[in-house]
């Protein structure tokens, strides 16, 4: 096969592909809409006399008789799409004008069928009348029911719920696995060090990975870095500090870090007979990518990154093998201004990160009593 049959081949399958992916977006679309719509009418008869518990069966038994074939309309499902409305209710502002339309053909014309197709609303929602500025709009309606199911009746916290509806989206997740996240409390346990993964890694899942593979803020006092500050305040040599630091973080990562591997400190990095000397190296199974760590004594400053992207351009070019991904860099600073931080990072085309450390002595006293007592690190070690 030719390289111009290639190409032509790659061009056809690409885009029967994402005319796949958009008829099913857009089937997600209506497929919600139409639920909505109909548990908003459920919802509107729920604690009528004639509404008793048996009544969804029978509304399920008839459609089935009138709509042979129809699937997914059963009395537990005609449930499920009420609750669906109910718990986004506020979509609809009291008294606000909601575009609606007909379906495109009508039941059986009862006085029932013809309230239902005014009341479903096929058009978008018109969000008025309630601020919902950070309402995630376009993502939830790519977000299947079931998912919906899944997110509404675990999470009761709307930012909780836009946060699983988005990672949805973004990670094409299963039901089964969104369940795990939200049984591990995956909102909660989001970090926050300042990063530009999402911009520059690839796919969005992975960037995901990246985010939550490094913590915002590290304990490093295997040594007690404070002792020797103190020991030689005026002659010890800010490299020997930086040395003792390079240890501690190397103990910490390597015993409480997921999946990494270390490769080595004072890495030597060299492009054009310029050499250069990265703090520490490490490789990730889980990203499936190098790892440098730049270790920063004072506050973070922007140049840092400037350094830190020099160094990762020489390891994708000289060190990182074809297979793996991009490498990511991490600033490790004692302390630093997150929001300046995260404004200056996104200048910045590689994936970088900026975090912080804190010594045992500046921990609450609290969390002090329940960590190991150095000198049995030390044996351990």
């Amino acid at each position: 096969m030719n390289q111009e049959l290639i190409t032509a081949v790659e061009a056809i399958k690409t885009a029967i592909l994402q005319s796949q992916y958009q008829a099913a977006k857009e089937t997600t679309r209506v497929q919600l809409i139409l639920y909505y719509g109909i548990g908003r009418y459920l919802s509107s008869k729920k604690g009528k006399k004639t509404w008793g518990t048996s009544v969804l069966e029978s509304i399920s038994s008839q459609l089935r008789k009138e709509l042979p074939g129809l699937r997914g309309f059963s009395a537990t499902s005609l449930k499920k799409m009420r609750l669906f409305y109910e718990n986004w209710n506020f979509l609809e502002a009291p008294n606000s004008s909601v575009m609606t339309d007909e379906l495109p053909e009508k039941l059986n014309s009862s006085d029932a069928s013809d309230e239902l197709t005014s009341i479903i609303p096929i058009a978008d929602f018109k969000l008025t009348g309630i601020n919902l500025a950070d309402f995630p709009v376009e993502d939830f309606f790519k977000v299947p029911f079931s998912h919906h199911i899944t997110i509404f009746s675990k999470i009761k916290n709307l930012q909780e719920r836009y946060y699983y509806i988005h990672r949805v989206v973004e990670e094409n997740l299963q039901v089964d696995t969104l369940e795990i996240l939200i049984k591990k409390d995956a909102y909660k346990h989001q970090k926050e060090l300042p990063n530009n993964f999402e911009r520059t890694i690839t796919p969005a899942s992975l960037a995901r990975k990246a985010v939550e593979m490094f913590k915002d803020e590290y304990l490093l006092d295997f040594i007690n870095v404070e002792e020797i500050g103190e020991r030689d305040a005026a002659d010890v040599d800010e490299r020997v500090v930086e040395n003792a630091i390079i240890h501690n973080v190397k103990n910490f990562i390597m015993t409480f870090g997921k999946d990494f591997a270390f490769v080595g400190d004072q890495y030597h990095l060299e492009a054009f007979n310029e050499e250069f000397f990265s703090d520490l190296l490490f490789f990730n199974r889980e990203l499936n990518c190098l790892v440098v760590v730049e270790l920063k004594r004072g506050e973070f400053k922007p140049t840092y990154l400037g350094q830190l992207s020099a160094y990762l351009r020489i390891v994708d070019d000289k060190i990182k093998k074809p297979h793996e991904n991009r490498t990511i860099g991490i600033v490790l600073c004692k302390s630093m201004n997150k929001q300046f931080a995260e404004y200056v990072i996104q200048d910045y085309d590689k994936p970088m990160g900026v975090t912080t450390y804190k010594s045992l002595s500046e921990m609450p006293e609290e969390m002090q009593k329940v960590l190991p007592d150095l000198d049995d690190i030390k044996k351990i070690m």
